[in-house]
């Protein structure tokens, strides 16, 4: 037990290690992986439908459990290693075998997950227990055969990305010619290959000769979907660099820069901390990228570098609140954000178990609630309003009644159909649409409770 545990009582240490940390579906969406801040993994798997139960179809239920990260000590820094998964990222599949690297703050690992439902019985040299038997007793030959027995799933740790950085990872991004992938902390991006684990090659390096003229640190950072040399990561400062790894082996210098002029009418003391950018992804099609800073997400084109094509204010209603949200470290909260599979569709968390759904071609937005206390069984959520002030209806929430401590940081969309992941604290929720489950229709009206799960206890509560 580590010393600062011994300070918490044992049911504090149990909530914080089941607190989920990363959600992240694979590439055909039948698998879906958590982690948390106990550094564990628990995958999903989504089950077929049946003849008996023909509205079972998407729901995902247990598939493999284990252990990824350990917590570990820093000897030569004196400092505490979490064992808290940061990022999760599937490989795409080659064979029957399933893959998946994970990180905690300082080391990556590599996982395999396979399954058995046949056993080899008939051993000429050994016994049912696996005990060799007494050679003077085998008198005949025999072949040994397959027979089926309960589906076993086993993970087992493939390879370990060690020592490859100083500071705390942040993001890791798989590569699009599946044998590279990158990691990305404050200060720089390494490229490692999947198969060496001693080494990575150093790609981005912002760490200045003297850390007192440090302005910015990395945030964020993603490979482009289809161009295995195109990638691009964020800063604290609210720009976006696109690097193109065939300029040079060490890409400091970017090859575009999306960065929004600052309106000095807004200017305040706040100003660097709410625009620094806490995710970015490229859209399926690769056209366009996807940022979230404290109070907005953004839409940009990758042949504008101007300013971003798309503004969506998430809760703009926090403007007047910047000031306490500071002092209780709120305004620091990292909020990621995810497409729909055409990229017609964004989704982003925000406070009090709220979450943003923004529909790119009708401009329409929709607030929503994970909460455990309205989920009943297919009910579809009902839109949420904050009230700023003024006449508020009947089911308005007054944004000084907001829960700060209820907060939607990890969310993840299906890659194909309209079925998507919200982690809440300890409790994973999964909505799909009610109408359409493989259209990419926006959920406005139409997204249901499809179940809660509470990943890391084991506890599964149907809705359905």
């Amino acid at each position: 037990m580590r010393e600062a545990d011994t300070l918490r009582p044992p049911q504090l240490m149990e909530v914080s290690a089941d607190i989920i940390s990363t959600v992240e579906f694979n590439h055909t969406g039948e698998l879906l992986a958590t982690g948390d801040k106990g550094g564990r993994v628990v995958i999903f798997q989504r089950e077929p439908e049946s003849k008996n139960a023909p509205h079972s179809q998407g729901e995902y239920d247990v598939y493999s459990t284990f252990q990824s990260h350990e917590p570990e000590f820093d000897y030569l820094k004196s400092l505490e290693i979490e064992e808290k998964i940061n990022k999760i990222k599937w490989l795409p599949q080659q064979n029957a075998a399933h893959s998946l690297l994970s990180t905690n703050d300082k080391t990556i690992k590599l996982w395999k997950i396979t399954e058995r439902d046949k056993r080899p019985e008939g051993y000429n040299l050994k016994d049912e227990e696996g005990k060799l038997k007494d050679l003077s007793t085998v008198t005949s030959l025999q072949v040994p055969v397959l027979k089926p027995m309960d589906l076993m799933v086993e993970v087992s740790p493939r390879r370990i990305f060690a020592n490859g950085h100083t500071y705390h990872i942040n993001s890791i991004s798989v590569n699009s010619d599946c044998e590279t992938y990158m990691s990305a902390d404050d200060l720089r991006i390494n490229l490692w290959h999947l198969a060496i684990t001693d080494r990575s090659f150093n790609i981005v390096d912002i760490k200045p000769a003297n850390m007192e003229d440090l302005t910015e640190v990395i945030t964020a950072s993603e490979f482009h979907p289809h161009h295995c040399n195109l990638f691009v990561y964020s800063s604290s400062k609210g720009s976006l660099r696109l690097c193109d790894m065939r300029a040079a082996a060490l890409c400091d210098k970017h090859s575009k820069l999306f960065e929004e002029p600052e309106d000095p009418s807004n200017r305040s003391f706040f100003s660097e901390i709410i625009s620094s950018v806490s995710d970015v992804k490229f859209s399926h099609s690769g056209r366009y990228m996807l940022t979230r800073d404290y109070l907005t997400v953004k839409v940009w084109d990758l042949n504008m570098e101007a300013r971003p094509i798309e503004t969506y204010q998430v809760h703009d209603y926090l403007r007047s609140k910047l000031c306490s949200l500071y002092e209780n470290d709120c305004i620091f909260d990292k909020f990621e954000c995810a497409w729909n599979g055409s990229d017609s569709v964004i989704m982003t968390g925000a406070y009090n178990n709220f979450f943003r759904m923004f529909d790119r071609n009708t401009k329409r937005d929709v607030t929503l609630e994970a909460s455990r206390e309205s989920s009943k069984p297919r009910a579809v959520l009902k839109p949420r309003r904050v009230c700023v002030g003024g006449k508020r209806r009947r089911d308005d929430i007054s944004v000084d009644s907001l829960d700060f401590t209820k907060k939607i940081l990890h969310t993840a969309w299906h890659p194909a159909e309209n079925i998507i992941a919200i982690a809440a604290t300890n409790n994973l929720y999964i909505f799909q649409d009610k109408y359409s489950q493989r259209t990419h229709q926006a959920l406005y009206g139409g997204l249901c409770t499809h179940h809660l799960i509470h990943p890391h206890r084991h506890l599964i509560k149907r809705i359905l």
